[in-house]
Parts: structure tokens; sequence; C-alpha cells
């Protein structure tokens, strides 16, 4: 299968330098799509004016320090001279998610928004989330309530690992620009003081790190737009995606992300990830993908949505069965090394198959593997279902971070 070329382009994002801002998107105008775009072109990318750190660029466009370098690998993050291209985001697919409330994805260190009262768009922040052994819990929560100026009242274990690092912290942290809450905190209703909040002049280039002891922080211009937007008892989901897969304009995209410190995965087990996913995008049938391509982007884990697929559109007056969506799911093929290869299907089948999923498939360019030793696909493992969002509702059950519950972790 070839996809048609899709323009790239190069521009320069106009935005202050030393302010963030939530990059606000329109949401897909048609149904079931969820890819958005800040701009056309598949990249993005500016010229640097002055020397200056990748992470001064990251703040300066809302981005975080983990998207940065993984968009930006040749790159010296404490060292962009003038003259330099930096590549920056520009598509992202949203999250397998409700799109209302909040949408928190550990797994990219970013919210997605949809605020209530502007509806059809969704805006973006960076985020930092919770380190190895603190984990920011997974599952359905709400805003239970607000503070401004909150005070950091550090729990005894957060104090005894301060103390064993030489850094003491007193019984309370007052309000000030070294209160690692930040100015403003989003109190989540989970068992423990997890929240939402901002951070302190310290830690302001951990945006984008698994940095907290299991809350979500922000940079201090993001977290005061979203205090002055949300309202107490607005949902919040937090999924943990690396792997998310959606349409845009009748193309098939996917993006991976690296993963977290202590959950490494091997390229076929992404693989797995990847074609479950697929197949849930596409009523249950696998379709002719490009393998090539989607090989690529789970080995490169840059965060860029990338055209793995393209259906025909529709023609007009065409009627859609509904009773044709409902077809078996296919047989999954044989992977080769981290490569699709597909057995030839009968005419019958494939005539089944363009009923069922009302596209026009075109030829894949696929890897020579006849050479190969073929190894049976892998089931997709339950561990998979921590790509799915996860959403369940709070329990008061006390559990480990990583699970909804959970013990008071401060900030």
């Amino acid at each position: 299968m070839k996809i048609r070329p899709l323009l790239v382009s190069s521009l320069l994002l106009t935005m202050l330098v030393g302010n963030t801002y939530a990059t606000t998107y329109s949401l897909p105008h048609i149904k079931g799509d969820r890819v958005v775009a800040s701009s056309t072109g598949e990249t993005v990318t500016i010229t640097v004016e002055q020397d200056q750190t990748l992470l001064d660029i990251a703040k300066r466009f809302n981005l975080g320090q983990t998207e940065i370098v993984t968009i930006n690998p040749g790159l010296d993050r404490w060292l962009i001279k003038k003259g330099t291209v930096v590549r920056l985001p520009n598509r992202r697919i949203l999250p397998d998610s409700p799109h209302e409330g909040i949408t928190l994805n550990v797994a990219e260190y970013r919210m997605y928004y949809y605020p209530a009262d502007q509806s059809g768009t969704v805006r973006s922040y960076a985020h930092g989330v919770g380190r190895q052994d603190w984990k920011t819990p997974l599952g359905k929560t709400s805003i239970i309530k607000k503070v401004k100026d909150p005070a950091w009242h550090p729990p005894e274990s957060i104090r005894r690992e301060h103390a064993a690092n030489g850094d003491p912290l007193p019984e309370i942290v007052p309000p000030g620009p070294h209160n690692p809450l930040g100015a403003y905190a989003l109190y989540l209703n989970l068992p423990g003081d997890y929240r939402i909040h901002g951070t302190d002049i310290d830690k302001i280039f951990g945006i984008g790190m698994q940095i907290t002891h299991g809350c979500v922080r922000m940079y201090p211009e993001d977290i005061s737009a979203l205090y002055q937007s949300v309202d107490e008892g607005t949902p919040v989901y937090i999924v943990k995606q690396p792997v998310k897969v959606g349409w845009l304009n009748n193309v098939l995209y996917v993006e991976a992300h690296p993963d977290l410190e202590g959950e490494e995965k091997t390229q076929d087990e992404r693989y797995a990830i990847a074609l479950s996913l697929i197949r849930q995008e596409n009523n249950q049938v696998l379709p002719d993908f490009d393998q090539v391509i989607l090989n690529k982007a789970l080995k490169d884990l840059d965060g860029t949505p990338t055209p793995i697929y393209e259906r025909l559109p529709p023609l007009e007056g065409e009627v859609i069965d509904p009773v044709a969506k409902a077809v078996p799911i296919i047989k999954a093929p044989t992977i080769v090394s981290g490569v699709v290869s597909k057995k030839p299907q009968t005419a019958k089948a494939k005539s089944t198959e363009l009923a069922a999923t009302n596209k026009k498939t075109k030829p894949a360019s696929l890897q020579a593997a006849n050479d190969v030793k073929k190894i049976p696909a892998k089931p997709v493992s339950k561990d998979n279902k921590a790509n799915k969002p996860a959403i369940k509702t709070a329990s008061n059950s006390r559990s480990s971070g990583g699970s909804l519950g959970g013990y008071y972790h401060g900030d």
C-alpha cells in the first residue's frame, strides 16, 4: 500500500518567548476520527535565533522534557546553538477516553482538556508524573477541591526520604516560590492527597518527566489557566496509553511513545499491542496496512503520528449496511521478526472483508521474508490492557501506586 504524499511544511510558530500556552485543537469533523493538528503538514520546525537549551524551547512551546528530547534525538538538550533547526510536534492522536473533562495520559506526559463551554475543541498541556517508585494512579476520578496558594504538608515517608538525601523538609511548606505545589492545586477524589498542581522554580524543567510522588505537575502558567477554567466535579480520566491509533480523513495513524521507567517492552510486544488497536479502530478487521512503516514508528518511539494505511472514502450516495459491520475478527497474520506476512485471501474472503468495512485497500509494500523462519503471532496478553483507558470508578481501597487508591503521596 502506498499512502499518497502528504504535505510537509516548515513554519515558525508565533508564541511569546518565556511563556507557555495550551495548544488548542479543533476536534475532527468526521465522527470517530481522533487525530488533531495545530497546522497543515506532517512536520513543524523552528530555526533557533539564539543559543539556548532544548528545555527552554520545550517550555516556550508547552512541551515536556521527554517529548522534546525524543523528537530531536540528535540534539544536545543542554546546548542548542543559533541557527539549529528544532523539530516540534504537530499532530496528536487523542487518547482512547471520553471527550469530556480532563484526560491525563501518563505514558506521554500530556493532558487533554475538553472545555464544557467550548464544544468541538480540546486543549493540550504538558505535565510531569509520578516516579517509578511513586506511580501516578490510573482510573476515573474527579476534581473534588480547588485551592489557591496551597500549603504543603509532606507526609512522614517523604520527609524521611528527603532527610536521607540531606534535604530535610519542615512539617509544613508555606505558599511561595519554593513550594513544590506551586500557586494552584486541583485535588483529585482519590485516597491520598493526589493533585494536579503547579511547580516551584527549582523544578520547572521537570515537566514531562517521572519526577513527582504521584501527583501531576504542570507549568505555572498552565495550571493557572486550567484552575480558572475547570469546576469542582469535573471528571478526570488517568490512562496509560504509550501506543495510540486513530483516523483522520480516511488515513489511519499510529503514535508510539517510550516506555515509562521499569516498563520496557520488546518490539514484538509493542507490535502485538498495535495490531490489537488497529483492529479495534477498523471494526475488528485487520486492514492491509504498511508493516514497514509501523515497525519504524514502534522502533523510533518519537511520539509522531505516522500514517500506515489509507482507505477510499465512501462513494457519493453509497449506503453502508449496518449489519455488515458485525464481522468476525480475521485470523491474526504471522509475525516475521515484527513484520506481518499475510496469506493470500480467496476472492470470496476478500469480498467479505470489503463489504464488511466498506473500505478499498491498496497494495502494501511488504518486506521479503521468504527466507526467514516464521513464528506464530503471539496473542495480546492481559498486560496490554494497560494500553487502554483502564477507566473505572474510584474506590476507597488502598493499594500501591499505579492503580486507583494509594497512600498519601504529597507532590
